[in-house]
């Protein structure tokens, strides 16, 4: 493989949380019943004209800010000219060759390494509906369409070719959907269809500066399928050329049950779906005072605030990372700093044992049951000597389950730390008297023996002694 330099893009498309669709004001909430969130404007029928809604250019603007990219003065919408049952004009309003936003990037993490990948256009259009194949054979026998989703406000964002490998377009795809959460204009729930992705990858020749075939892999919705199926398409495309075939340029889809890309259909070209501009939509003149209002009120972004992290907090740089990644993992850890000052404290539990949980779960941050508040309680409770280190981790389990206060399940589970020298000391002494071998060994300078002679007293105090006293203890006596 080290023959071939793998060349990638990605197209993605965002849906915006605006209440209402691009062109007309059916609602845009995810679900509800087929075919309930339309109108005539959404269904194409005979006789209407879209109206432009114009909180969807206020949140395109602010995508493009926040991607560094220059904003049109000028702008237009076109028609895409296709046939398919979930397009109910039989085109889409899209914008084609004077897009609003153009020559962006964004700075990703590889390796250690900042690598800039360049953003060629984002551009505002109307998503499709939903097809849903029936079937009980495996094999759809007929298919229904909810056009629920037709006409909900979309912007695609195109990066330029400069991906080089799977891990690198997973690392651009997580960056950019932490910058689109940051903006507040979409949730990007990809289980939803919020965030899709469209892949473009083609292999070269090591060293020639020559595009090869690309196939396009369709409409992703995880990171891990992104990754999966960019890795797959790098070995078929590689087996091709060793075997002196040549790569066909189509659409192919991602099977995730089979870990393959499938041949959907051939690649169509710009000229084949005969954009014209949309003559119900008159031109966007977008006024630069208006632009600049909105870059003004844009939010702190992912990098931005990884730095101040690192700046005020005095966090590691790679703990700033992990917990900007997320908006509302970043809030959370902002929540628990208000009542709990020692930040690297907090990060240790929020990238250890909280997102362990959260992952073993498959849930965000947002439905987590621990409340920022419970969480700086107990490490309250375990600074104060209440409960040790061990007993907060059966602590901080139960909270996770339950969403109880941690002051609660200390009282109910009887968990409070023993602090009680006396009532230490006789623990001790008991350890020592049946263990006299372990005891010598520790006299005669093997360290490691104090290790079992501590879990000896934390076993039988069900690991509420205080660690720091035990230790104290076993040593003061054997000396």
């Amino acid at each position: 493989m080290a023959r071939y330099e793998t060349v990638i893009g990605l197209e993605v498309h965002v849906e915006l949380k605006t209440g209402t669709k691009i062109f007309c004001p059916s609602s845009t909430a995810f679900g509800g019943d087929p075919n309930t969130h339309v109108c005539p404007v959404c269904l194409g029928l005979p006789g209407v004209l879209p109206v432009f809604n114009k909180k969807v250019l206020e949140y395109a603007i602010r995508v493009g800010l926040a991607l560094n990219c220059k904003i049109a003065g000028f702008s237009k919408f076109d028609r895409k000219n296709y046939y398919y049952p979930d397009l109910p004009k039989n085109y889409q309003i899209s914008q084609y060759d004077l897009p609003l936003a153009e020559h962006g990037h964004l700075n990703i993490d590889i390796d250690g390494q900042v690598k800039r990948i360049g953003i060629t256009r984002v551009h505002m259009e109307e998503d499709a509906g939903k097809l849903v194949h029936q079937g009980s054979t495996g094999v759809a026998s007929y298919s229904l369409v909810d056009y629920n989703r037709t006409g909900v406000p979309l912007v695609e964002i195109v990066s330029e070719p400069d991906i080089r490998s799977p891990e690198e377009a997973r690392a651009y795809l997580e960056k950019l959907k932490a910058i689109i959460q940051y903006t507040g204009v979409s949730d990007c729930k990809m289980e939803e269809g919020s965030l899709r992705c469209d892949a473009n990858i083609s292999l070269r020749p090591a060293g020639s500066d020559k595009l090869g075939t690309k196939t396009e892999i369709k409409n992703m919705n995880s990171f891990k399928a992104l990754q999966r199926a960019l890795q797959y398409e790098v070995e078929r495309q590689t087996e091709i050329l060793e075997e002196g075939g040549q790569v066909v340029q189509e659409t192919r889809t991602w099977d995730e049950a089979r870990g393959v890309t499938l041949s959907m259909r051939s690649k169509e070209q710009a000229h084949d779906y005969r954009y014209f501009p949309d003559p119900d939509l008159v031109p966007l003149v977008i006024d630069r005072r208006w632009v600049e209002e909105i870059r003004a009120g844009l939010p702190e972004l992912p990098d931005q605030r990884k730095a101040r992290y690192v700046k005020e907090y005095g966090i590691p740089e790679y703990d700033a990372s992990v917990i900007t990644a997320s908006k509302d993992l970043a809030d959370y850890f902002e929540q628990c700093l208000e009542g709990y000052s020692n930040a690297k404290a907090v990060s240790n539990w929020v990238m250890g044992d909280l997102s362990r949980l959260l992952n073993a779960h498959d849930i965000d941050i947002a439905r987590c049951r621990i409340r920022p508040a419970q969480l700086t309680g107990m490490l309250k409770m375990m600074d104060g000597g209440t409960i040790s280190g061990k007993i907060a981790k059966m602590v901080f389990e139960e909270m996770f389950e339950t969403g109880k206060d941690p002051e609660q399940i200390v009282k109910e589970k009887g968990l409070v730390q023993i602090s009680d020298e006396g009532a230490i000391a006789s623990v001790v002494d008991e350890v020592l008297a049946a263990n006299p071998k372990v005891a010598d060994d520790f006299r005669s300078g093997k360290e490691k023996a104090l290790g079992f002679l501590v879990g000896q007293v934390m076993k039988a105090t069900r690991g509420k002694a205080n660690p720091e006293m035990v230790n104290r203890i076993i040593r003061e006596r054997l000396r």
